[in-house]
């Protein structure tokens, strides 16, 4: 008669310990979308409670309805009870990120984005080959840029050049009336 409940402690250990292990293997970026998610949720309900105090009469003795204001404010707690719940959500699952994050170096930006220095000093350890690419295209975009600000100053130039000769014309128009 001890076999069935005996079973069924270790059915439930085997959940809970099914159930720790799917925790474990959530992954940090499906951590970051509830986090977001959670983050919307907490933006919509703060929305919700300006909207209902700004709805909300004072009990200043004008148009008072007790119901009404009752379910008004009931549902005020009720909004501010889901807001506390969502703040504790977030701060469960950055408490996770943060766990989860907490064994990986940093990697400093100077590292991600690619720079144009003056001195080659600051960073030494990298190769030629990967800073070639990054100046070459630097240095194809700073070249575009300079082409198009002459092509701007040629359309500028004939745009004014264009007006003169309408104001010109106008003006010949005007004097021949």
């Amino acid at each position: 008669m001890t076999t069935p409940p005996l079973q069924q402690q270790q059915q439930q250990q085997q959940q809970q310990q099914q159930q720790a292990q799917a925790a474990r293997d959530v992954n940090t970026a499906s951590l970051c979308r509830i986090g977001q998610e959670t983050v919307q949720d907490i933006v919509l309900r703060t929305m919700e409670i300006f909207q209902l105090l700004r709805n909300m009469q004072l009990p200043n003795g004008v148009t008072y309805n007790p119901n009404t204001h009752g379910d008004r404010l009931g549902k005020l707690q009720e909004h501010l009870r889901m807001l506390s719940v969502l703040f504790r959500k977030l701060r469960l699952v950055y408490d996770k990120c943060n766990e989860n994050c907490a064994g990986m170096d940093p990697i400093p930006p100077e590292q991600l984005i690619p720079f144009v220095e003056d001195d080659g000093s600051k960073h030494e350890d990298r190769s030629a080959g990967q800073c070639r690419p990054a100046t070459e295209e630097r240095r194809e975009i700073l070249e575009v840029n300079k082409k198009l600000k002459q092509k701007n100053q040629q359309l500028k130039q004939i745009m004014d050049q264009l007006r003169n000769l309408i104001w010109e014309i106008n003006s010949m128009l005007a004097v021949r009336s």
